[in-house]
């Protein structure tokens, strides 16, 4: 854990051995899933959050968020949006601030989510904006990876399409990973 480099090439983050998360992972899609989901998630101090939505290759053409991914230490949940719509119980978890959320780049999440609800982000912290006031400059939440743990965050599906009818393997994997990651990140630079 090296606080005193404050870069990496490309090149070197190839060569270190790929991060990913090991705990369970649960997919929820189905209306009936969501409360325990929540009250499980509501009862955490902080959790670690993402978004993913289907990559658009055409100008003008944008989709709606597919996916939330919301993270403890040991277990993931991944909120298929494209089945559930944006359920009551996760807005409130979304303006609770007593449950700690923390994400990478919050300001692109939360506008790509106001698409679908309109809720006042309460709770959040960016750890983008963590890394700035430890004098990361540019830093992405793969190079903070590389940088802080060791390891390379894997991006081979983040230009995938997750309104997929199935997530394959590799999505469930590669959501989980990324909204665990800012929650283990997190805890390091709360230990410094």
């Amino acid at each position: 854990m090296d606080f005193e480099r404050k870069d990496i090439s490309k090149e070197e983050i190839k060569q270190l051995p790929v991060i990913q998360f090991g705990g369970q992972i649960n997919v929820i899609d189905q209306p009936w899933e969501v409360r325990d989901a929540i009250e499980f998630l509501s009862e955490q101090d902080y959790i670690g959050f993402d978004t993913e939505t289907r990559p658009s290759f055409q100008k003008g053409v944008s989709y709606k968020v597919s996916l939330v991914q919301l993270a403890t230490e040991e277990e993931v949940f991944l909120f298929r949006l494209n089945y559930l719509g944006f359920p009551e119980e996760l807005k409130q978890l979304f303006e609770d601030e007593e449950v700690i959320k923390v994400g990478f780049d919050l300001k692109s999440d939360f506008s790509q989510l106001r698409k679908v609800v309109k809720f006042e982000p309460k709770g959040f912290v960016d750890l983008q904006q963590i890394a700035r006031e430890h004098g990361f400059k540019n830093v992405s939440l793969r190079k903070l990876t590389a940088l802080l743990l060791g390891r390379r965050l894997s991006k081979r599906q983040r230009l995938s399409n997750w309104d997929n009818e199935e997530l394959t393997e590799g999505q469930i994997v590669y959501a989980a990973t990324d909204a665990w990651v800012t929650l283990i990140l997190f805890k390091i630079f709360n230990q410094k």
